[in-house]
């Protein structure tokens, strides 16, 4: 079986598999805390490690932050707190852009907490960062 095959399958199943969403008490309860103050440059901060290129990856905040919650999937637990939409380009092992994504990061306590569109996941992730980009106001092309 082809890559995009087991992506696209993957994808599938994915999208199937929430689990129920939250009453409108346990959304209440959920505490994202304060509104994070300089969440630029913490976004940038957990970036840092994760990127190719991170001092010439190209990071544009196009939305957020916003309290947002995401119900949980199957290779994704539910995220919550104050969500920022990016998106990014970064180099390549060879040194060339890849072309930009749709990253969304989720802020509590002054960090990082979780994000969608990044790593191993990217396939599935790039789904959850669309539609969260969208919750954010955000319309990626």
């Amino acid at each position: 079986m082809g890559i995009l095959a087991a992506i696209s399958i993957a994808s599938a199943f994915l999208a199937g598999c929430h689990s129920q969403p939250l009453s409108r008490e346990e959304l209440a309860a959920l505490d994202y805390g304060p509104r994070p103050e300089g969440y630029e440059k913490i976004v940038r901060d957990y970036l840092r490690t994760r990127l190719v290129e991170p001092d010439f990856a190209l990071i544009e905040f196009k939305a957020g932050p916003k309290p947002l919650y995401q119900k949980e999937a199957l290779l994704s637990d539910r995220q919550y707190g104050w969500a920022v939409c990016v998106l990014i380009n970064d180099k390549d092992r060879r040194g060339a852009y890849e072309g930009f994504y749709p990253m969304v990061l989720y802020i509590r306590e002054g960090k990082v907490v979780a994000a969608n569109g990044n790593g191993l996941e990217r396939a599935a992730g790039v789904r959850y960062a669309n539609a969260s980009c969208r919750e954010l106001g955000y319309e990626v092309p």
